[in-house]
């Protein structure tokens, strides 16, 4: 109950006086003077209303032709007839994408006389030329507006004018950035604008007359997009002075909305004492409404007229929103919501529904207008208003609600608000006076980034770099203020505590975000629906610290729950039919086929696992109509009630439906893009809390809201290994797994895409330093040298002052310490939910393959793009998560569960990366034994049927640093030629893992099947690369030698490059099986130890031969110095060879010497001439041929003594003489032998076996090789059942099965 003295205030209409005092008050018009006052009050209120909405008759909006202009008053772009080329051109007609080599389009109104002008918002700051054009113009693929007589263009991309002919002209453009277009035809003359800036006049002498007339018109390459704007919304930049837009703004209801709003103002700024009889003034921030008549009937006739006018697209951004912002910008951070929220209340209180959507949805467009298109200012002022507002807007649960609904994700590209962009010209940004004093870091040293010999600072550059740091330090922490209004806006999005009813904010969202994800990663080709990288990665980070806010809060309300330091996905989110993945590939393959392995592996474990059948294929099929429970209320259902099109499984409609699977759905839609809609189709989905169709009503959770216990909706089929207590809120884990998709699509690609600006840097840098030498070194006589060098010196400098803030803003919005946190989060994120997954058994399959890209790549982007400025060695717990990952490359680049090549072939590769660096590999040892073991015994699995070639750089790298002469970082023959050149390929430090060696070791000792089938698979790839290696030299010397003009191809050339490389990793893994394990070719007591032997012996010989010869093919191609074969040399594959030998003939035991010495020799082809070429020993001249020329350079390891030691150097020597001596003994001792006694399949050694029962004969080398192939006697294709030893006259008693 009320009192007497509040009666007045709350219930009943004032006294006349005061109620005459307050109309006045609020609907004064500016002209009417004080004393011309008329009794006011609700009944003559409308008719005061329609006068003082009157306008002037010139200020009518003009009806029909304007003088000078010609075509309809509402100006669009022409997708009729006034087009060349494919393009995607928006609803409102307005925008435009590329879809072809160079379309163009103008627009459907011309001018032939007077002052014009129109805006072009540039969305992509590709290859566009925009400007005038006349109707006779004729357009095609290649030429476009500016490249015919009488159109004239602005290209900021090559920042050039166009006329037929083109000249310098204006600044570069970037995205965000809007080109004004002026034409003055009264003059003849025409010009651009930048923001703002004039570019100064571009053409004269227009042609003019009858006929001539202009229409705006622009060409775009592919991909590239703009929109324009004639004039239907406010221009953001006001026109030169007698200039107008295209399309005549709408004057008169400008004036009314403005005079209305004059009115509301005034409401809000009085405050009426019934009680005194008298007006307060107030300030808007502190109105509130409070019930009362007066006040409601007033707001209820201003907004009987002010509604209508709020839904145009010009009133709402030149009224409303400047209104709003006015708000913002006066009020504190805490009085500016309620101000505005106050607003929203009073439009959802006396507009109509209708009438509200369509005003919110154009002051959403038009803020995201503003905030993209903002010049970049020192202090980023204006985007900072511009996200308040959207901040205090986003607060009103019912706006938030309707804008998640309909308006962000499907009529705007809302990734936006979340984006910093990055300005192309720091000078306008400020970015001189934040950062005064510019530095680079130095280049890393000639061996890559792993080196630690850095010069040293000196006092002045330390200085520099600290002002640097100290500037850098400005601008991050302004932008860190973006940053945080701009994760409030997400926070907002994800807000599940909504007061007025219904389904929660955060319900919507992810819906929405489910449907963001599936648009970017399954239309690729459709440009529309994408998000721009750059977009992604800042919305990426703030989700993550968003995403991290709610899940921290829940912990600590709920202490059984997980903190975000823990979190993963739970393994059953993957097989249990809830979440829709799209077409992301399963580490198991098709997912129709996962589902058959999911029913078995259902039935075999029951439980959960059963009910999980019946939610997974079946979860989007129509439902089957059952008997109708009693009815819930909204606050009663679970979202499993929910169906597509907001249908229920059980109970009546809802009043207000979960959008999960919105009706428009299924039809035709429209995606915009900064206002502009493109047709494509609206792809809905269930949310994933909602998908329990098929489980028993007792298996329904709650809703997922921190007043519920618990939900285990998302949870269902926990494995007996999962905890059963929740992580967090089944919510935060499908954001969680979108944040994880989100890094796949994009995010990666454009963190290393933007370490070209660093790369830039450093290479501008290093030109500095060559130019700063060689002014040093230029005499002072030589002035016309100077003069050159010291203009070269300024143009660098200039440029790396440029280019040293870009990094600033780079390394502030994209490599801050803050963003690498978010990506080391992630990659542990994806570690645990592997080791959980992992534990699943054959239910692993279910997971999306791009959890472990994820992984690969996070790990990837931290070690590679975030340095030098941070290093992940300083990350908290660095050593356990390399181990973590190690220990998952280790265990799944051979798992038969993964089925898929491309994502088996990522994960070899990045086990061979991890490799290659030592406190990656000390990961790798620091894994379990049986890990480690398990790994090794897969890296010896034979070659064939499998990509090989990843697993033997796996090997090599094992290795190197232990190799004859294999310590080297640049290869050694072109530090040679070129000492100084530090462009060469930089190879990895050696860093052997003794460890991981002794388990090759002991795992080829102890498995009698391991060696053979490993060292014969290797063998025969050796054979094959080094062949096709061979073959395609000769190939590239017979084009070299023709006479006709030709170039060789650049990809035969990379072949050849990689055949020799393989060639030499895979020498380089025999001779460390030799080291480690010689036995496996010398022991006579294996069985296959004779027949490796020969092999390895026929090899050597072979590539000996073709290298060594003198004056070959192989030396003739090595002196071309052909672009691309850098790496083929003399020294990387006879050093490998060399290593090979001296394993066997100098490191062996006495009787395994003795065996390889008499094999080798034994072998036909071995020429002692070979080993003498190693230490430069001339071959000595045959009877009749001339002695080599004395001054012929010559290949010696001997030239090699700082990569070479002595002590090898001196067994080779050994060698040498250990083969000189057996060599003539075996001359000596040899016995001519009969052709018929020679194996007749080689010819080289005599017959030793007899095959059974067919009874055909050949030496051991020749059938044991075949035998391990074939079954098939080489003759007559009989089964050989046994061999058995043959010696001439004779069969002895010796036999073995075949």
């Amino acid at each position: 109950m009320t009192s007497d003295a509040e009666k007045p205030r709350v219930t009943g209409i004032v006294h006349e006086k005061l109620l005459e005092d307050y109309l006045h008050r609020v609907f004064s018009s500016p002209d009417a003077a004080a004393t011309s006052r008329k009794p006011l009050n609700f009944q003559n209120l409308p008719e005061h209303l329609d006068q003082l909405l009157q306008v002037d008759s010139e200020e009518e909006e003009s009806q029909g032709q304007v003088e000078g202009r010609l075509g309809p008053s509402t100006v669009v772009l022409d997708h009729t007839g006034g087009f060349e080329g494919l393009l995607l051109v928006d609803d409102d007609l307005l925008g435009v994408i590329g879809h072809s080599n160079f379309g163009t389009i103008r627009s459907t109104t011309c001018v032939y006389k007077g002052k014009w002008v129109y805006e072009v918002l540039i969305s992509s700051q590709g290859l566009m030329q925009i400007g005038w054009c006349t109707i006779n113009c004729r357009f095609n693929q290649e030429e476009g507006v500016g490249d015919t007589h009488n159109s004239y263009a602005y290209d900021g991309n090559r920042v050039r004018k166009w006329n037929v002919t083109t000249t310098n002209y204006g600044k570069a453009w970037a995205a965000g950035d809007i080109v004004s277009c002026l034409i003055d035809l009264d003059a003849g003359a025409l010009s651009f604008c930048l923001n703002g800036m004039s570019l100064g006049t571009a053409f004269e002498n227009l042609s003019r007359g009858p006929g001539m007339a202009y229409f705006p018109a622009i060409s775009l390459s592919f991909k590239e997009s703009v929109a324009f704007n004639f004039g239907s919304r406010p221009l953001r930049y006001p026109p030169v002075a007698g200039y107008r837009p295209l399309q005549d703004p709408p004057r008169a209801d400008l004036v009314r909305a403005q005079r209305l709003l004059g009115c509301f103002r005034a409401v809000l700024s009085v405050e009426l004492d019934p009680v005194e009889g008298r007006l307060l003034e107030k300030e808007s921030s502190e109105w509130q409404l409070q019930g009362q008549p007066t006040v409601l009937l007033t707001l209820a006739h201003i907004f009987q007229r002010f509604a209508p006018l709020l839904r145009k697209v010009y009133l709402v951004e030149s009224v409303l929103t400047s209104f709003l912002l006015g708000l913002v910008e006066a009020g504190s951070p805490e009085q500016a919501p309620a101000a505005v929220g106050q607003v929203l209340d009073l439009l959802w209180l006396f507009m109509e529904e209708y009438e509200v959507h369509d005003c919110l949805k154009q002051l959403m467009m038009a803020l995201l207008r503003l905030y993209r298109f903002s010049p970049i200012v020192p202090d980023l002022s204006l985007q900072i208003h511009h996200l308040r507002l959207t901040v205090a807007i986003l607060r009103h649960d019912k706006s938030r609600k309707f804008l998640l609904s309909n308006v962000l994700f499907d009529a705007l590209r809302s990734a936006v608000f979340f984006h910093i962009k990055s300005p192309l010209r720091v000078e306008e940004a400020g970015l001189q006076q934040l950062i005064p004093t510019t530095w680079w870091p130095p280049h890393p040293g000639k061996e890559g980034k792993d080196s630690k010999e850095v010069k040293e600072e000196t006092a002045e550059e330390r200085l520099r770099r600290r002002a640097y740091e100290r500037g850098c330090q400005r601008l991050k922490k302004r932008i860190e203020v973006v940053e945080e209004l701009q994760v409030q806006i997400l926070k907002l999005l994800l807000n599940n505590k909504d007061e007025n009813g219904g389904e929660a904010s955060r319900y919507i969202f992810l819906t929405k975000f489910r449907k963001f994800l599936q648009e970017n990663a399954s239309g690729r080709g459709n440009i529309p629906l994408l998000c721009p990288p750059e977009y992604m990665v800042c919305f990426l980070h703030r989700l993550i610290s968003a995403l991290r806010g709610y899940w921290d809060e829940y912990k600590a309300s709920n202490p059984h729950a997980s903190v975000s330091e823990e979190a993963y996905v739970p393994p059953q989110v993957f097989y249990n039919g809830k979440v829709d993945y799209f077409d992301q590939q399963r580490l198991g393959g098709l997912l129709s086929h996962l589902r058959k392995t999911l029913k078995a592996h259902g039935w075999q474990r029951g439980g959960r696992a059963a009910a999980v059948l019946r939610v997974g294929p079946g979860a989007f099929e129509p439902l089957k109509k059952k008997k109708r429970s009693p009815p819930l209320s909204v606050e009663q259902r679970p979202p499993g009630d929910i169906r597509f099109g907001g249908r229920l499984r059980r109970g009546p409609a809802p009043p207000a439906p979960r959008p999960g699977f919105p009706p428009e759905a299924f039809k035709g839609g429209g995606q915009y893009f900064l206002g502009q809609e493109i047709d494509g189709p609206k792809i809905g989905r269930p949310p994933l809390s909602s998908l329990l169709l098929g489980l028993p009503a007792s298996e329904w959770p709650g809703p997922d809201l921190p007043r519920s216990h618990w939900n285990e909706g998302l949870l269902l089929g926990r494995p007996p290994e999962e905890p059963e207590q929740p992580l967090t809120e089944n919510s935060l884990l499908e954001v969680l797994d979108g944040a994880v998709m989100m890094y796949n699509l994009s995010v990666h690609q454009q963190l290393g895409k933007m370490v070209g600006v660093s790369d830039d840097v450093n290479e501008y840098a290093m030109a500095l330093r060559s130019t700063e030498d060689k002014l040093r070194r230029c005499p002072k006589r030589r002035k016309d040298i100077l003069e050159e060098l010291t203009k070269s010196q300024k143009v660098f400098s200039e440029k790396l002052d440029h280019l040293s803030r870009r990094l600033a803003w780079v390394h502030a919005t994209v490599y801050s310490q803050e963003k690498m946190l978010d990506i080391y989060w992630l990659l542990r994120v994806c570690l645990r939910t592997i080791e959980h997954g992992d534990r699943t058994g054959s239910l692993f399959a279910f997971m999306p393959e791009f959890y472990l890209s994820v992984a690969i790549n996070s790990y990837s982007a931290l070690k590679n793009y975030f340095g030098p400025v941070h290093s992940m060695e300083e990350l908290p717990g660095y050593e356990e998560t390399l181990t973590r990952l190690a220990a998952i490359l280790a265990k799944h680049f051979a798992d038969t569960r993964i089925v898929g090549t491309d994502i088996r072939d990522s994960l070899m590769q990045a086990l061979a990366s991890y490799v290659c660096y030592p406190h990656s590999l000390r990961a790798v040892e620091r894994i379990p034994e049986e890990q480690r073991v398990a790994m090794v015994r897969s890296l010896l699995a034979p070659y064939e049927q499998r990509p090989w070639a990843q697993t033997n750089w796996i090997l090599v790298r094992l290795w190197k640093g232990c190799g004859f002469g294999y310590r080297y970082t640049r290869l050694p023959h072109l530090l040679k030629i070129k000492p100084e050149d530090a462009n060469l390929p930089s190879l990895q430090k050696p860093c052997p893992s003794i460890l991981l060696q002794q388990h090759m070791a002991d795992l080829l000792r102890q498995d009698p099947d391991v060696a053979p089938s490993f060292l014969n698979s290797v063998l025969n790839q050796l054979n094959w690369a080094f062949s096709e290696f061979i073959g395609m030299i000769q190939e590239i010397q017979q084009a070299v030698e023709r006479l006709e003009r030709n170039f060789v191809d650049t990809r035969q050339l990379k072949v050849c490059a990689t055949c020799f490389d393989l060639s030499v990793s895979l020498l380089r893994v025999l001779e460390m099986t030799i080291t480690l394990v010689p036995e496996v070719f010398l022991d006579s007591t294996q069985p296959t130890s004779e027949m490796l032997l020969q092999r390895l012996a026929q090899l050597l010989n072979q590539v000996l031969n073709r290298v060594t010869a003198e004056r070959n093919l192989f030396d003739r191609v090595v002196t071309l110095w052909l672009p691309g074969l850098e790496s083929v040399d003399h020294y990387p594959i006879l050093v490998a060879v060399t290593g090979i030998l001296v394993r066997l003939l100098v490191h062996g035991p006495a009787s395994g010497t003795e065996k390889a010495t008499s094999v080798l020799l034994a072998d036909p082809c071995f020429q002692l001439r070979s080993i003498r070429y190693l230490l430069g020993h001339p071959e000595p001249p045959g009877p009749g041929t001339a002695p080599p020329a004395p001054d012929r350079k010559r290949f010696s390891l001997q030239s090699y003594t700082d990569y070479i030691s002595s002590e090898e150097l001196a067994q080779v020597e050994q060698m040498l003489a250990h083969l000189t001596s057996a060599s003539a003994q075996a001359a000596a001792a040899s016995l001519p032998t009969s052709e018929e006694d020679l194996c007749p399949i080689c010819y080289a050694h005599p017959i030793s076996a007899v095959f059974q029962p067919c009874g055909h004969k050949s030496c051991k080398a020749c059938i044991n090789q075949h035998l391990m192939n074939n079954k098939d006697c080489f003759f007559c294709k009989a089964t050989i059942e046994s061999v058995e030893d043959w010696r001439a006259g004779g069969a002895s008693n010796t036999s073995s099965a075949a």
